[in-house]
């Protein structure tokens, strides 16, 4: 970066921050609690508005400072979302969990390409859609941005499928549970299906206590593991992936693969926070606070930096850019999303 002009990159960094702040806030709204939208999906939403109202008062020379944020901040927040996770947890939920999780994660990226295909949808699109319906949604597509190396647009376009589907599940599976649609399934099955099938952690956490508050039915806490438990796939499924797009489509030759490090550093950082939780002589309650605990700074500063990347991602999507990806982004989603809600289903009880 030449030195005359990282002034103006760090105007466009500013004004993300300053958007993203923005973000913070807003989600701390009552009525924005309640539909579970987190600060990630409310900074991609200040991102767009802006994006299709005051872009264009702003310099060109101010964008690199956004691509920053959608490259360097953003690899960064998934590494650091390691904090959130231990292999421990995979252990608590037992063996069935994991099955189940790796069939559905397999399942729906297969199903995505190949419905992808069948409807003519471009690439990038299908692996980033696939990629969010499959493991952790928004995080899981801003994940394989990087590794697919698609268009800003096109990964707001699949954040946005995603989140739209799963905030419908978050409401629905609730409902399903309360009219007996679920009264086959034990509490242990529920919420295998719940944390296996719901795209976000946020909309597993909101339908998981919307049907057991208290966790005294063994819901909320095993749905949130199952969920923990696909999130930790993301990693390898990000190093698989990285392989099979070696081959140059246009070119049709092989090219250097490109190695996603930072999916590295995420199981690194899961590693360390495992054997961190482990050590007595550690002042826990302190680390818990700082490092590895709900709430805890390392936490909100990692979601300060995912919310920034979400931010800057929004900023370069305006309707024009949708309008020109038509209905079939939404085509697939939905054809996943009914793969998650009734093959997920179907798999549970199989998996009995």
């Amino acid at each position: 970066m030449l030195k005359e002009n990282r002034g103006e990159v760090l105007h466009g960094i500013l004004l993300i921050v300053l958007f993203s702040l923005s973000a913070f806030y807003i989600a701390d709204f009552e009525w924005v609690k309640s539909l579970s939208l987190s600060p990630l999906i409310v900074g991609i939403i200040l991102g767009m508005l802006y994006a299709n109202s005051l872009r264009n008062k702003i310099p060109e020379t101010w964008v690199p400072g956004f691509k920053f944020c959608t490259k360097q901040v953003l690899r960064t927040g998934i590494v650091l979302y390691g904090f959130r996770l231990t292999f421990s947890q995979v252990l608590e939920i037992g063996s069935s969990a994991i099955l189940y999780d790796l069939i559905i994660i397999c399942g729906t990226l297969l199903i995505g390409i190949l419905l992808g295909k069948a409807i003519g949808l471009d690439r990038d699109t299908t692996l980033l859609t696939s990629t969010g319906s499959a493991i952790c949604g928004a995080a899981a597509v801003l994940g394989a941005e990087p590794v697919v190396r698609s268009e800003s647009h096109k990964t707001a376009i699949a954040v946005s499928t995603v989140v739209i589907f799963g905030t419908l599940s978050m409401f629905l599976y609730p409902l399903m549970y309360r009219s007996g649609l679920l009264d086959a399934l034990t509490p242990t099955q529920v919420a295998i299906y719940t944390g296996g099938t719901l795209h976000e952690v946020a909309h597993v956490a909101g339908a998981g206590n919307a049907m057991d508050p208290t966790d005294a039915l063994g819901i909320a806490g095993p749905a949130t593991i199952t969920k923990m438990i696909r999130v930790i796939m993301l990693a390898p499924v990000l190093i698989v992936m990285a392989f099979f797009l070696r081959n140059s489509n246009t070119a049709g030759t092989k090219t250097k693969i490109t190695v996603p490090w930072f999916a590295f550093g995420f199981i690194l950082i899961i590693l360390f926070n495992t054997l961190l939780q482990q050590f007595d002589f550690l002042p826990q309650d302190f680390l818990a606070s700082a490092l590895y605990g709900k709430g805890s700074w390392m936490e909100k500063f990692d979601t300060f930096l995912l919310t920034m990347a979400m931010t800057a991602l929004g900023a370069d999507t305006s309707i024009d850019k949708f309008k020109k990806a038509g209905a079939k982004p939404f085509y697939l989603a939905f054809g996943l999303y009914i793969w998650l809600v009734g093959g997920g289903y179907l798999l549970v009880t199989w998996l009995a």
